[in-house]
């Protein structure tokens, strides 16, 4: 079961949730406010780089699953398929191996928000799903905050939200630039996400760990 969405979303629902009202955006998230000690994997887009801090303490599950795809070189060469446009500078950018056979791993164990205490704010990564432990290697980047994500026990139906896992700690200028890219009003992706696929999507080159 997947969680459940305002009608007005329909088909825009498909491996993540889209927020149901648009907030401010607060400021770009500062590596000041990350603990030093988490590893970093820097990003390198056609677009320019990105920098995140993976919270392998808080998320091993997820951390571990996202560090694996960098370590065997998965995402090198994958595309920022969708973007999901809400309001200026609040939505999110998709990215990942788009259930390539070449590149997918086993999915893996999901850890709610509940567990983690990991929050949806601007610039978090999180790991996209259908039901929960559906996770495999295809994931979004907040613009704003969007708690919607969260798991709420007070919802109805599969409230486990999705499992955040990592925050962007340099370089939100690269995705705010990936996030205000063009879309094409007809493409899809496998069949999906009208409306909301870049004309000229931007390409991982590659992730590396950054080594102390």
């Amino acid at each position: 079961m997947r969680l459940r969405a305002p009608g007005w979303l329909g088909a825009a629902f498909v491996l993540v949730a889209t927020p149901a009202i648009a907030q401010e955006a607060g400021p770009p998230p500062m590596s000041a406010s990350v603990d030093p000690s988490l590893p970093r994997v820097a990003l390198h887009t056609s677009a320019g780089d990105f920098t995140v801090a993976v919270e392998v303490v808080k998320a091993p599950i997820t951390a571990a699953n996202f560090l694996k795809y960098v370590a065997e070189n998965r995402l090198d060469g994958v595309k920022f398929y969708r973007t999901v446009k809400v309001a200026d500078r609040f939505g999110f950018v998709q990215f990942g191996v788009d259930n390539d056979p070449k590149r997918v791993l086993p999915p893996i164990r999901h850890e709610p928000t509940t567990a983690t205490g990991l929050s949806h704010l601007d610039g978090t990564l999180s790991v996209t799903r259908f039901e929960p432990g559906s996770a495999r290697g295809d994931f979004t980047i907040s613009l704003g905050d969007q708690s919607y994500l969260d798991a709420d026990p007070a919802k109805p139906g599969d409230n486990q939200g999705y499992a955040a896992f990592a925050h962007v700690v340099e370089g939100m200028d690269t995705i705010l630039k990936i996030f205000d890219a063009p879309v094409s009003p007809t493409k899809k992706q496998r069949g999906s996400f009208k409306g909301e696929v870049p004309e000229q999507p931007v390409t991982l080159i590659d992730a590396r760990r950054v080594e102390d």
